[in-house]
C-alpha cells in the first residue's frame, strides 16, 4: 500500500497593520490626516497539514449555480474557500496580482463526461477578486458547453500536480 505525501503548501493569509510607525505617525500628523490600517498578503506556515484531496471524491469546493452567475457567466467563489483549497497551492506572487486586482489566468479541466475531459486554456479561464474580497471565476464558454442553470450543482478543486482547476457539473436541475 503506498502512502501518499503532504503536499507541500504555505497558507496565505492578511497581515493587518493597526500601528503605524513614528515615520507614518509623523506624516499623518504634517499633511492633518488620519491614519489607515493597512493589510498586506503573506505566506505563513500552516499548523495543520494542507487539506487531503480524496481523488474519489475530490470537490473541495461545491456550489448550487445561481441567477446571477449565469446572466454574467461566471462562478462566485467565496473567501474562505479560495484561500484555504486553491490560493495555498500558488506562488505568493500569483496570489498578490490577484489581490492587487489583475485577472488570473488559469487552466481548468472539465471532468463532468468522465473518460472525455474537455481543457479550457489559454485565456479562456480566469479569476478574479470582486469588491467583497470573494473571487469569481469567469468562463463564459464551460455554461454554454453545459447549459448550466439555476440550482445546478458543481463541484471544483486546484489540482496542485497539474497546476490547474478541476470542475464537474455533479447534478442538473432540468435532467
Amino acid at each position: 500500500m503506498s502512502e501518499q505525501r503532504p503536499l507541500l503548501s504555505l497558507k496565505k493569509t492578511f497581515f493587518h497593520n493597526f500601528f503605524p510607525s513614528k515615520a507614518e505617525e509623523e506624516a499623518c500628523r504634517v499633511n492633518n490626516t488620519p491614519y489607515v490600517v493597512t493589510r498586506e498578503l503573506v505566506e505563513i506556515r500552516d499548523l495543520y497539514p494542507a487539506p487531503r484531496i480524496d481523488l474519489q471524491n475530490p470537490w473541495q469546493i461545491k456550489k448550487k449555480i445561481t441567477h446571477d452567475e449565469i446572466v454574467v457567466g461566471m462562478l462566485m467563489i467565496p473567501f474562505f474557500e479560495m484561500f484555504e483549497y486553491i490560493l495555498r497551492y500558488w506562488t505568493l506572487d500569483m496570489a498578490k496580482s490577484l489581490e492587487d486586482g489583475f485577472s488570473v489566468w488559469v487552466d481548468m479541466w472539465d471532468v463532468t463526461e468522465g473518460n472525455v475531459p474537455k481543457k479550457y486554456e489559454g485565456g479562456r479561464v480566469w479569476i478574479r477578486k470582486v469588491y467583497n474580497d470573494d473571487f469569481s471565476i469567469w468562463c463564459n464558454e464551460l455554461f454554454n458547453d453545459h447549459g448550466l442553470g439555476d440550482g445546478d450543482e458543481i463541484g471544483l478543486y486546484w489540482d496542485p500536480r497539474s497546476a490547474s482547476l478541476v470542475f464537474k457539473l455533479l447534478s442538473q436541475v432540468g435532467s
